[in-house]
């Protein structure tokens, strides 16, 4: 049986249909709901049902169904227009513009006929009065669509320069119209420029700032405005990812990615939407969509990843290469169709460009997580020093080992590098024992543990070279290996016949400097292995001969290094063994001073990269120490000296720090900036899942705190698959769930901020301290409050009050009482929207003790208290629940009620908001303006009770306590202006 039984229940159905997802099965219902109000023999039910119909294919990938529609409301408007109310009417002629725009975007439908439909809208507009500025509107997008520009900028220019009247599009579709044509013709700055008050919200409509966002990203790029355009992805795209009806605005942020290096990302957005590879309903949007699959599947195919396996239309799998070739064909095919209808070949030519772009970014970092960049070739790496190219093999040797001595000697970074390719170049040719011993040197240098065995052989080719300091030096490297592989017995027992010979040889001159520092120093490192390993019961001994082999380190290279890089950082490196053994041992003071001396020394010597790890642990000391500035110094130059030299996961863990510390600060823009960065990195590290979690966490927390919604949920939800407690700590997913849950109550997505607030609600239960738990209950029920799940609300703010209770937090308390107490009638307070008021006399009495229970919970805890300050603030609070008690009880008077149960109503209102006032005013000039507001509301209680003469007494009241006011405070101004109103509606009533 059919549930639409009258009029209203049609239209009450409509009104849900509407409130449905955009797609086929809405569709389907409008159809259904047509059949039902034919079988109502009511004309207007049927025009408003043709309505719906036409209106929620408009709104999806079906639009070409919306013609009959629309034909059979035209024969009904021709034929009774008597039948269509005013609203209808109206809607009737608004719908031309669909018929005019719908027709350009479908193929089959001759240009002819498009112009003639013009011409016949701009016939009925006249008959009805309007304004021409919808019907050049219109001639412009016919025209810019054929590719005829003189006639699109003849038409631009009436449409803007007619009268806007109640037939022009709204503002923000308009704008998105002018804007779009700007950038069309190469005018970005300008196009923006129109855009601007839809990106900053001053209009929004259905489906604005969604493709206005869209179609500022191209633009964006083109200019070099690529923070605003990543912005704009992340808002964007949240707002169209649930829109069916959105595919070309879906395809401009598949565009994006292509064109900034996020490739990854744009597959995962192709894979999201399946559909869009063969709806046909409409053509031009499915034109624009499988534009950008061909460029986005071009770019993968350019980056060797042609094989990859990506998404596309059902049925098969495809390979980038594979999907490349379909999409570019079939985007091509439909251009055509609609130059053969046009009779020109703009759409074709438009569609080829858009497949040809090149990236206009090489890598824009989103902050959202992506699987790593697919990419079949290796990126760029840092540039080395070049390596001269000669002609014949043994002066190309000879050039190959002089640079690669030079690299060394200054203790380059790409030095072992360089050292490889003397090794291949070398293979074959004889070398001196020198040669093959600095060789064999540096081959086990890049080996690690497994080159223990060279750097035996390297001391052989050393001695047999003469150079036995060197030979020692070797042994003494490989002995630190040992250390490192965990070997520190076997290290310590090897480093000190070493260390015994190098002194005596150094003593007989038979060594130099050098290799008797390096010796030295290897022997300091492998008792700093050591100190890591012992066990606190022989800490001191084994700290102090750390201590002892650093400083004697110290002792040799002081005054004696000159312009040698190699003994600078001999120094530069025991000055921080000695920080971090001052560390170790508590003086974190002289720790900071040391790693400092250290950096300096580094720095000055040419070696900045070398200082990277101790400015990062200064950081850490200064952080420890309360310096805050000092550690922001430290991170920034530990970013600044590493430059191209440092590893992925470094920048990360760097930029995090930095973005840490300047959060703390409150400067969340930059820390945004270095967040971003540390995710970015932390993804190029493979570290997605752990660092570029934390990285994406912290991102979301400042995009937050900037008020930047949509791009915080867009992080935040990005970063919380990858949050466990297990890695991160359950505080972490809570935090992500708590900013996730805000960021979707400001969004207006109450539902899920709710889910997301009771998500991390039911981790935080089984905290100790319950603080977080209760403020969560509290968030989670004014997020289902707002959803309309009004039971569910309710139970979620009495949870939050035992809570509040348990934990002696009366005002926690106050709150959700007075809460359920609004629910209860079915009217959200002051701080929500107000409702309509559907509650029964059993709600009203449930509301109006709940309510009382707030005043005797605010009154008992000021009795208990026992400093001012906690007496003052009960105080307000008793204020403002007395003050919502009256609201409450006014409300609840509703007008279908006897006089008499009105008037006992608004009579106890009236002296709720008299306590009210009452209480503001124990708390003098601080609570003026609740004060004065209370005693309006009793001023206008008391005219709807008949009292002129109070209510005028209660007006002047609250001007004298503003005599002398300053004209700059607005709320004064306010309460001065309306008790001016009631003087003059008391006025008026007293003389009736």
């Amino acid at each position: 049986m059919s549930d639409i039984t009258d009029f209203d229940s049609l239209r009450r159905a409509m009104a849900e249909n509407g409130d449905e997802p955009e797609g086929p099965a809405r569709n389907a219902r409008a159809e259904q709901l047509l059949a039902e109000a034919e079988k109502l023999n009511i004309p207007l039910a049927v025009i408003e049902a043709l309505g719906h119909q036409l209106k929620v294919y408009n709104y999806s990938s079906e639009k070409d169904k919306m013609f009959v529609p629309f034909a059979r409301l035209l024969r009904l408007w021709d034929e009774r227009p008597e039948d269509f109310d005013e609203y209808e009417t109206h809607t009737l002629h608004w719908v031309f513009k669909w018929m005019s725009s719908g027709m350009l975007d479908q193929p089959h439908i001759p240009l002819a006929s498009i112009e003639k439909w013009l011409g016949e809208m701009e016939h009925r507009y006249r008959l009805a009065g309007h304004s021409e500025r919808a019907v050049r509107s219109a001639e412009f997008s016919v025209a810019a669509h054929v590719g005829d520009v003189a006639r699109a900028e003849r038409a631009y220019g009436a449409w803007l320069a007619a009268d806007r009247d109640s037939m022009a599009d709204c503002h923000a579709c308009e704008l998105h119209g002018q804007g779009w044509w700007q950038a069309e013709r190469g005018r970005d700055a300008e196009g923006l420029q129109l855009w601007g008050p839809v990106l900053e919200g001053e209009f929004t409509c259905a489906h604005e700032p969604h493709t206005v966002l869209a179609s500022s990203l191209t633009p964006l790029l083109r200019l070099g405005r690529v923070d605003e355009a990543r912005a704009n992805h992340l808002r964007g795209f949240r707002l169209v990812r649930a829109m069916e009806s959105m595919r070309g605005a879906y395809a401009d942020h598949v565009e994006f990615c292509a064109l900034t290096g996020n490739e990854a990302r744009g597959l995962e957005l192709l894979a999201e939407r399946p559909a869009y590879f063969t709806d046909d309903g409409h053509p031009r949007s499915k034109l624009e969509f499988m534009s950008v699959v061909a460029l986005l599947m071009d770019r993968l195919t350019g980056l060797g990843l042609g094989e990859q396996q990506v998404p596309g239309p059902a049925g098969r799998t495809w390979t980038a290469r594979e999907l490349a070739v379909h999409a570019r064909a079939d985007a091509l095919a439909l251009a055509a169709r609609f130059d053969q209808r046009n009779g020109t070949g703009h759409i074709s030519e438009r569609a080829r460009a858009r497949m040809e772009q090149r990236p206009l970014v090489e890598r824009l970092p989103l902050g959202v997580r992506t699987p790593a960049r697919p990419t079949a070739v290796a990126l760029p790496a840092p540039a080395a020093a070049s390596v001269p190219e000669v002609a014949d093999a043994q002066p190309d040797l000879a050039a190959l080992l002089a640079a690669a001595r030079r690299l060394s000697d200054t203790l380059q970074p790409n030095a072992i590098e360089a050292w490889a390719a003397v090794s291949r170049a070398a293979e074959g040719v004889e070398l001196a024992a020198r040669d093959r011993a600095e060789i064999a040197d540096h081959q086990a240098m890049d080996l690690g543990p497994e080159g223990i065995a060279l750097f035996e052989e390297a001391a052989g080719l050393y001695a047999e070279a003469g150079d036995p300091g060197e030979a020692l030096a070797a042994r003494a490297r490989g002995a630190y290996v040992r250390a490192l592989a965990g070997e520190v017995p076997q290290a310590l027992t090897a480093i000190a016949g070493l260390y015994d010979r190098i002194l005596a040889l150094y003593a007989e001159d038979g060594t130099e400097v050098r290799q008797t520092a390096a010796v030295l120093m290897s022997r300091a490192r492998i008792l700093m292995r050591r100190v890591h390993e012992a066990e606190d019961a022989v800490q001191g001994a084994v700290l102090a001969d750390a201590e002892m082999a650093a400083r004697e380190v110290l002792a040799l290279v002081d005054g004696r290094a000159g312009d040698d890089v190699r003994l600078t950082s001999r120094a530069a490196e025991a000055q921080a063994m000695l920080a971090e053994l001052a560390a170790l041992t508590g003086d974190v003071a002289g720790a900071a001073e040391l790693f400092a001396r250290a950096s300096e020394a580094f720095v000055g010597a040419g070696l900045p990269w070398f200082a990277v790890e101790y400015e990062a642990r200064l950081a850490g000391l200064a952080h420890h120490l309360g310096d805050t500035a000092e550690a922001e110094r430290a991170l920034r130059a530990a970013l600044e000296h590493g430059g191209p030299h440092l590893e992925a996961t470094g920048r990360a863990q760097l930029n995090l720090q930095l973005a840490e510390v300047l959060g703390g600060r409150g400067l969340s823009e930059e820390a945004a900036e270095h967040a971003l960065e540390a995710a970015h990195w932390a993804d190029e590290a493979g570290e997605s899942r752990t660092l570029g979690a934390w990285a994406r966490q912290q991102l979301g927390g400042f995009l937050l705190r900037q008020g930047r919604w949509a791009e915080a949920a867009e992080v935040l939800e990005s970063a919380l698959p990858d949050l466990s407690a297990e890695t991160h700590g359950d505080g972490a997913v809570v935090q992500t769930q708590w900013w996730l849950g805000d960021c979707l109550s400001e969004l207006g997505e109450h539902r899920a901020a709710a889910e997301r607030r009771l998500q991390a609600a039911e981790i935080a239960r089984h905290w100790p301290e319950q603080h977080d738990h209760a403020t969560l209950a509290h968030l989670a029920a004014e997020s289902l409050g707002h959803a309309g799940l009004h039971a569910e609300a309710d139970q979620a703010y009495a949870r939050a009050g035992t809570l509040w209770r348990s934990l002696g937090n009366v005002h926690g308390l106050v709150r959700s009482l007075r809460a359920r107490a609004w629910l209860a009638l079915r009217v959200e307070d002051a701080q929500g929207t107000a409702g309509e008021v559907v509650a029964g006399s059993d709600d009203t009495a449930t509301a109006s003790e709940l309510m009382a229970s707030a005043v005797s919970e605010c009154m008992a805890a000021l009795d208990a208290a026992d400093d001012d300050e906690a007496r003052q603030r009960l105080t307000a609070d008793l204020g403002h629940t007395h003050r919502q008690f009256s609201d409450l009880l006014a409300r609840s008077a509703t007008e279908d009620a006897e006089d008499e149960s009105i008037r006992a109503a608004l009579e106890e209102a009236l002296s709720q908001v008299t306590q009210a006032a009452a209480v503001f005013a124990s708390l003098g000039d601080d609570a003026l303006h609740s004060r004065t507001g209370a005693e309006l509301a009793a001023g206008w209680l008391e005219a709807d009770l008949s009292r002129p003469a109070r209510a005028a007494a209660r007006a002047r009241a609250v001007l004298t306590a503003y005599d002398g006011s300053d004209e700059g405070d607005e709320a004064a101004q306010e309460r001065r202006a309306e008790a001016q109103q009631m003087l003059e509606v008391v006025e008026e009533q007293d003389t009736e």
